[in-house]
């Protein structure tokens, strides 16, 4: 990677402010009716940055936001490394709860079908529904519904929106929702720890540094299954979203459809389009 497109003092100069800041607020817990809210430095850092790179405001530039996503490229890289150094000594742990960590796995890919396809189709999405609903849309999601349907197609553009918003909020809203979920006392820490390897570096790093907050004393093995679910997650999701979550997302969709489906303008426009090439 060329070093000129790390150098850029301006961009060094806010995250050192949002780190100190951040840092110096500390984490926060707020207790809500059904049950504890974390606030944590890396969410007040998601928020912030968001704020600061709105185009409306002009305090950075598209060329310096774009250096700043190489940066943290590099960033979740040594974070995987320390991950890896915590999994080593605690590998034992990680092999005992096999089969847990194993069939979590079911929620990540299955969960987004079940789940979100209904909803999709009844608000009226089209095929766009299959690429935003069958897996989380990450960069080998992305590549996988590009290959099978092309980049132009409707599938590929429900991916892309969905990588576009899990991109923008997905730290913040997982950091969040493992919060919630932990501070109701339902669920047990490590439960929640596997959960939060979803495929995303940054939307792991979240969840687990909320549930690090909220159950201190579970911290290193937070952190180990959060990474070691992750990783499953990354190697093993990129062969289950092609033969199992993208063909039964495709055959749920040709089901549901006639059933729930919304004819809105666009689609009937769609469809007398294809009828006059016929």
């Amino acid at each position: 990677m060329n070093k000129e497109k790390l150098i850029n003092p301006r961009i060094h100069l806010i995250v050192l402010c949002l780190v100190v800041g951040t840092e110096f607020v500390g984490a926060k817990k707020l207790n809500v009716g059904f049950g504890v809210i974390a606030l944590f430095p890396m969410l007040y850092a998601l928020v912030l940055g968001g704020i600061i790179s709105f185009p409306s405001f002009k305090l950075l530039k598209e060329k310096e936001m774009s250096k700043a996503s190489n940066i943290l490229g590099i960033s979740f890289v040594l974070l995987v490394a320390k991950l890896g150094t915590m999994l080593g000594p605690s590998i034992m742990k990680v092999f005992n709860e096999g089969w847990a960590l194993l069939f979590q796995e079911v929620g990540h890919f299955i969960g987004t079908i079940v789940l979100a396809l209904p909803v999709a189709v009844f608000l009226g999405m089209k095929r766009e529904a299959i690429g935003a609903t069958y897996s989380i849309d990450r960069e080998n999601n992305l590549a996988i519904i590009s290959e099978k349907f092309g980049v132009e197609s409707q599938e590929s553009k429900g991916a892309i929106g969905v990588y576009i918003c899990g991109t923008l909020f997905g730290a913040i809203y997982l950091g969040l929702l493992a919060s919630i979920l932990g501070g109701t006392g339902i669920f047990h820490p490590l439960a929640l720890a596997m959960g939060a390897g979803v495929g995303s570096g940054s939307m792991m790093a979240a969840a687990a540094g909320a549930l690090v907050v909220l159950f201190p004393d579970f911290k290193n093995d937070i952190l180990v299954f959060s990474g070691a679910a992750n990783l499953a997650t990354t190697i093993l999701g990129t062969f289950v979203c092609a033969f199992i979550s993208l063909p039964l997302a495709e055959r749920f969709y040709n089901w549901l459809e006639p059933r729930i489906g919304r004819r809105n303008e666009s689609s009937l426009n769609i469809e007398r389009r294809n009828i006059n090439e016929e």
